[in-house]
């Protein structure tokens, strides 16, 4: 595992450029001779690849200039083998047709490594949409302007100069205390009065959605058809969005309630509609504003980079540093799965059998309910790697992107290629993650064989995350985490920043102890040991070290969770160090259910309602497996701690001080040392 200060940034762009200047004194053409190595000065030579689509005219020097990804592809198939490879892009925006593959044919081996960089002083832009021009004016008065794009183009987001632009919204009401007016079905809703007029006269009815958040979900449900007062809802989304935990109908807090994404819904700018058969664009600017000169990009890819072999053949050896990554969408929640979301991006798919009158006995768990657990799926990413090893991504930038930034070992649902798991030695090292979908990055997977797998090389282990910046993120999905790490075997996440944040900033663990040796009563009670066994060995969620992290604002929008967040037994796992502010009224650290063997020491948390939970409730942290937990020299001002000392069941709670009132000036010294040392480096 590797560290990435700003000095390293520097020497990777400083190798980028010592390989230009080498390569321009040394023949340009590419021999194919045969030897393996491509340019016939011996195995141990690099070659270098450049990728200039406008022609070689000013762009870097390289043993061969291709005007393509794709021939860059070609050309550089099996050569990792005996050589290192750079492939350097010109600047400016790739917009690509399909995702870009990379196999083991694709990578290097052998202690190679093939590098995929931006040339130096440029910035290349991975795209997966298209730039829509060609705006007219379409409504004076509101100043809504439209577009044409191809019929039938589908897209859950639009970028306009890199913000993403909100879905048209009505609220049908403003808490889960103000829904006196609605009455839930199982086919849909019953509007009780008609203060919101004639709703069955809108167009296009198949594009509307409810969207719902609740305290750690955000639920998504397409409509089918609205007839009188009666909205019919698409299945199996809106039973499965309905019984549960904190469902669309019973959400423990928040729980404002919007019909979602019509033209008739424009009321601000900033909003935009896509009428898929028609083929038309709208925006609404603002007041006085026009779309000359705008940058608009309407995403058609839901994946980027697809980086996966087997696990008899993986990945190894690839690299990607300076480039962007943009422009995705991610559809399934249009689809008659909507998003039914359970938490931190895990939604359920598929058809399930809930009680028959599930609207009233199953809105705080069933058994039925369980039947699902095992099957949740993942928010899959934009750039994927499973399978693989020895991958690093240096000093990139993930935006505007429909979904997570950068999944690594996912469950197989979560990967194009269709094998998930199996990611080890990947570096993710001074990267900037901004306006998301999503979460900025996803390690590890949530069915069995993430926790207990059925092949030792699927666990996903020494997983590097430093000296990155997340911000922005899950804009679409927002009970994602800035950075969520699950069944983990030594993961590494410092050293990073996180801010404006919808959820929590860094998550680690899966699970609620239920599949840790002895399982959780709690969920025992709740009936889900009927179609799971009970383990009696360790999951794969071990010695993870979460540390020097500057953490705020966050929790902007849940209210649930903490700004960092621990689930299930994690031995020798150690969150020290960090500086967490801001967490508005929630938790500065929540250390949730099954959470075991885990050292908290010499943290900062200022400037929230409580600075730590421990999710034992009244009945004490026997009854969920929430202890032997170690605190040690933490530091807090803004809130109490709750459910921490029960001595009989904690190893220590030693030396934690309450610093309010206290003149920060007056804090220790080793407080103030960890707050000027948290947070990405350079």
């Amino acid at each position: 595992m590797r560290i990435l200060t700003q000095a390293r940034l520097a020497a990777v762009t400083a190798a980028a450029v010592a390989i230009v200047g080498a390569v321009a004194v040394a023949p340009a053409a590419y021999a194919g001779n045969g030897n393996g190595n491509g340019n016939g000065h011996g195995a141990d030579r690099s070659l270098t690849v450049v990728v200039a689509p406008h022609g070689k005219h000013g762009a870097p020097k390289g043993d061969i200039v291709v005007k393509s990804i794709d021939a860059a592809k070609s050309v550089v198939k099996n050569k990792g083998k005996k050589q290192d490879v750079t492939v350097l892009l010109d600047g400016g925006r790739y917009e690509l047709q399909q995702p870009l593959e990379f196999g083991p044919q694709d990578a290097g081996a052998n202690g190679h490594t093939v590098t995929w960089a931006s040339a130096p002083g440029e910035q290349a832009v991975l795209s997966g949409g298209s730039a829509v021009g060609g705006w007219k004016l379409h409504d004076a008065e509101r100043n809504i302007w439209v577009a044409n794009v191809k019929p039938g183009t589908e897209s859950r987001q639009l970028y306009v100069d890199g913000t993403p632009a909100k879905r048209t919204q009505l609220q049908l009401g403003a808490d889960k205390n103000d829904r006196a007016h609605l009455t839930w079905t199982e086919q849909g809703l019953t509007l009780n009065d008609d203060r919101f007029g004639d709703l069955s006269a809108l167009g296009n009815q198949s594009d509307l959605e409810i969207v719902s958040m609740g305290s750690f979900t955000d639920r998504i449900s397409p409509v089918e058809s609205i007839a009188g007062n009666e909205i019919t809802m698409v299945q199996p989304a809106w039973q499965n969005n309905n019984f549960g935990y904190d469902t669309l109908k019973s959400p423990y807090n928040r729980g404002a309630i919007f019909l979602a994404n019509a033209y008739e819904f424009f009321q601000n700018p900033g909003e935009w509609y896509l009428d898929s058969p028609k083929g038309k664009v709208y925006y609404e600017a603002e007041p006085g504003a026009t779309m000359q000169g705008v940058d608009v990009r309407l995403p058609r890819l839901e994946t980027l980079v697809e980086i996966g072999g087997t696990y008899d053949r993986p990945v190894t050896g690839l690299t990607f540093t300076g480039i962007r990554f943009a422009d995705t969408t991610w559809l399934r929640p249009s689809s008659e799965q909507g998003y039914a979301d359970q938490q931190s991006g895990a939604h359920m798919v598929g058809q399930y059998a809930p009680p028959a009158d599930y609207l009233d006995t199953c809105q705080d768990g069933c058994p039925e309910f369980e039947a699902s657990r095992n099957e949740w799926w993942q928010i899959p990413a934009a750039v994927q790697v499973s399978a693989a090893s020895g991958v690093a991504f240096e000093g990139n930038e993930f935006g505007q992107l429909g979904s997570v930034g950068l999944g690594i070992g996912m469950d197989p649902n979560a990967h194009a290629t269709g094998v998930g798991y199996g990611a080890s030695d990947i570096d993710v090292l001074g990267n900037t993650f901004s306006d998301l979908a999503g979460s900025g990055v996803v390690v590890g997977g949530i069915q069995p064989d993430a926790h207990h797998p059925s092949d030792p090389r699927m666990t996903v282990q020494d997983i590097t995350i430093e000296d990155n910046t997340i911000t922005r993120i899950g804009q679409g999905y927002r009970d994602s985490a800035g950075v969520l790490s699950t069944y983990v075997t030594r993961a590494e996440i410092s050293h990073n920043t996180l801010t404006d944040l919808p959820y929590d900033g860094i998550d680690i663990g899966w699970g609620w102890g239920i599949n840790d040796p002895g399982g959780n009563q709690y969920y025992k009670d709740a009936g889900l040991f009927e179609y799971q066994p009970v383990y009696d060995t360790p999951t794969t969620f071990r010695d993870n070290h979460v540390a020097y992290n500057r953490i705020y604002d966050t929790k902007n929008e849940m209210h649930d969770g903490g700004s960092i967040y621990t689930l299930s037994a994690s031995p020798g796992t150690v969150i020290e160090r960090n500086y967490i502010s801001d967490s508005r009224e929630t938790f500065g650290m929540l250390i949730d259910q099954g959470s075991r063997y885990i050292e908290v020491r010499e943290n900062v948390i200022l400037d929230s309602s409580r600075y730590m939970y421990v999710n034992a409730d009244t009945n004490g942290p026997a009854i969920f497996n929430t202890l032997d937990l170690t605190f040690t020299s933490n530091w807090w001002t803004g809130g109490r701690e709750r459910y921490v000392r029960f001595p009989e069941y904690f190893t220590t709670w030693t030396d934690n001080v309450e610093l309010n009132g206290v003149p920060q000036e007056q804090w220790p010294d080793a407080a103030k040392q960890v707050m000027a040392e948290a947070g990405a480096r350079g």
